[in-house]
């Protein structure tokens, strides 16, 4: 006989299982998986010896200025130079040590959420909040003010302590 507990088991492996297939097919690029076996080629400052060199295949001319290598350098022009360099790395240290120009996209898009922001907090002021009650305003606070000064409120160390009441100003 069959318990609830495993019928309600047996409901939710059927419900399950091809909620998870779907999930799979639901892309339909296949992403490229990198080999890391293989040696990777990285520019980058903390490590200066990447596992491969920038140009694995060579023409002609790189071919020719390999051999030359081989030679003394002293023969080489600094173009050659130049060029072997450019078969071995992508970038020198300085290139790959300047600054990216990223931070002016990220302050941008601050300040298009900020705009965005404020545009909202003006809308809502002006049809969803209600209007201000009239204790707010200026004419209502200084009656109150003026009342709580009639009233010698706290007249030891509060309110009414920082008021003359013989030059009806305040200390």
């Amino acid at each position: 006989m069959l318990h609830l507990g495993h019928v309600r088991c047996m409901f939710s492996r059927r419900v399950v299982v091809p909620l998870n297939s779907g999930l799979g097919t639901a892309s339909h690029e296949v992403s490229d998986q990198l080999d890391m076996s293989q040696p990777i080629y990285s520019d980058r400052p903390d490590t200066p010896l990447p596992d491969r060199p920038w140009k694995d295949v060579l023409d002609a001319t790189d071919k020719s200025l390999k051999q030359k290598e081989k030679g003394p350098w002293s023969a080489l022009s600094k173009e050659e130079k130049i060029a072997l360099y450019r078969l071995k790395f992508n970038h020198t240290y300085p290139e790959m040590k300047r600054p990216s120009q990223e931070w002016k996209t990220v302050i941008g898009g601050m300040f298009f959420v900020f705009g965005f922001t404020g545009l909202v907090v003006f809308w809502q002021g002006l049809y969803v909040y209600p209007p201000q009650p009239p204790t707010f305003g200026e004419d209502w606070q200084a009656k109150q003010v003026q009342r709580m000064l009639d009233m010698r409120i706290n007249p030891i160390e509060g309110f009414s302590a920082k008021w003359d009441y013989e030059k009806k100003q305040w200390k």
